[in-house]
């Protein structure tokens, strides 16, 4: 059964009133009457498809209730017919200014009363069935949004787990490089912090300096197709043994060569040239001076200082003052200059890297840095 569309009729003179009230129910509305804008105001909250009020009226007249109720959420929308005698063009115009629908004279007329209430109300049906097909949008947007927010946050997850899974592997492969003759593999976390301490003081974007954090522990991976013999030989290589461990620096590239990831892309960057020296005099390639990429030259500094204070099968650690005066020597021939500079103006965070990840010995004794194996 369809409900009576409800109307509130407001008016200080209580025939005006009661004759609206019956004219309006013998045309099938369920009506309530005010005799003031204060009882309207308190009445809408029992909630109303149509507001009719005079606009003479006492404590609170016509303008008022019609400001009052387009003030309110819940009665803004509601259409409100002004039924009025005497009142001026001035008063009219006001009255829809703020918000009345439409007008009816007094005397009232029958025909012209259930023409106008009639059209408001339809007017009315339709803005709420646009409201409540706004709201249902709403309400099924809301709820896409939600189930997508869910799987995003699913993609999200499950591409940082890949992302983990992805770096868990490049150092894996690093670390099995590094067993082939480290006794254990500190020393690509501390080459791997070294160079962020380095590329970020040399204002290397985050970017940057979160690639170089993950490629450059793969330096070394080409050791990984260099004979055991060769680089656990205790003793000093020989010219041959010598030219076969250089290979590696081209091994390394082979292997990370080819790929469609930014990190193995930089990964055979760095294999290839950080035994690359600034005067042209390293390997493989003779390359020189800035001609050496920029994560080459970084690593060959910490590299260099790393395999210095460290213990390998055919030498013992240096000290780190030892180590610092070879970097100083080595400047500007082996070594970038700039980037040694930068590394010993950041040297106490140098000092507590190797300080977390420290785990031999340091002693002097003479080496040939040309012939470290690292």
């Amino acid at each position: 059964m369809e409900l009576k569309k409800r109307i509130l009729v407001v008016d200080d003179e209580a025939d005006v009133r009661e004759f609206l009230i019956d004219l309006l129910t013998m045309h099938g509305y369920s009506c309530e009457g005010a005799s003031d804008g204060i009882e309207a105001i308190a009445k809408a909250k029992l909630g109303f498809d149509l507001i009719m009020t005079d606009l003479n009226m006492p404590k609170m007249d016509g303008f008022g209730v019609v400001r009052r109720l387009r003030s309110e959420p819940e009665t803004r929308d509601w259409p409100i017919i002004v039924v009025t005698s005497m009142a001026s063009r001035e008063d009219r115009l006001k009255a829809v200014e703020i918000g009345a629908n439409d007008f009816i004279a007094k005397p009232i007329d029958n025909a012209e009363v259930q023409v106008r209430v009639a059209s408001l109300l339809r007017m009315k049906e339709i803005q709420d069935a646009i409201k409540r097909h706004k709201e249902e949008l709403e309400k099924i947007v809301q709820q896409r949004t939600e189930v997508l927010r869910q799987t995003l946050d699913q993609m999200v997850e499950a591409q940082r787990r890949t992302q983990d899974a992805y770096l868990d592997t490049i150092k894996k492969l690093a670390i099995a490089a590094e067993y082939k003759d480290e006794s254990t593999a500190e020393h690509i976390y501390r080459i791997s912090a070294y160079c962020v301490v380095l590329a970020r003081a040399l204002n290397l974007a985050p970017h940057e300096v979160e690639v170089i954090q993950h490629a450059s522990p793969m330096h070394d991976v080409g050791k990984l197709g260099i004979p055991d013999g060769i680089l656990m030989k205790p003793g000093e290589l020989d010219p041959g043994e010598w030219e076969m461990m250089k290979q590696h620096t081209v091994i390394g590239g082979r292997i990370l060569h080819g790929s469609s990831s930014e990190l193995l892309q930089a990964g055979e960057i760095i294999a290839r040239s950080h035994h690359e020296k600034w005067d042209g005099t390293g390997y493989p390639a003779g390359t020189e001076g800035d001609d050496i990429p920029l994560f080459g030259r970084i690593v060959s500094v910490v590299d260099v200082f790393d395999a210095l204070t460290t213990q390998r099968p055919y030498k013992k650690a240096f000290s780190n003052e030892d180590a610092f005066s070879i970097l100083k020597e080595g400047r500007g021939k082996h070594f970038d200059p700039k980037i040694v500079d930068t590394f010993f103006l950041h040297i106490h965070e140098i000092l507590a890297v190797q300080q977390r990840h420290i785990d031999r010995p340091k002693t002097s004794e003479p080496i040939d840095i040309d012939r470290i194996r690292y």
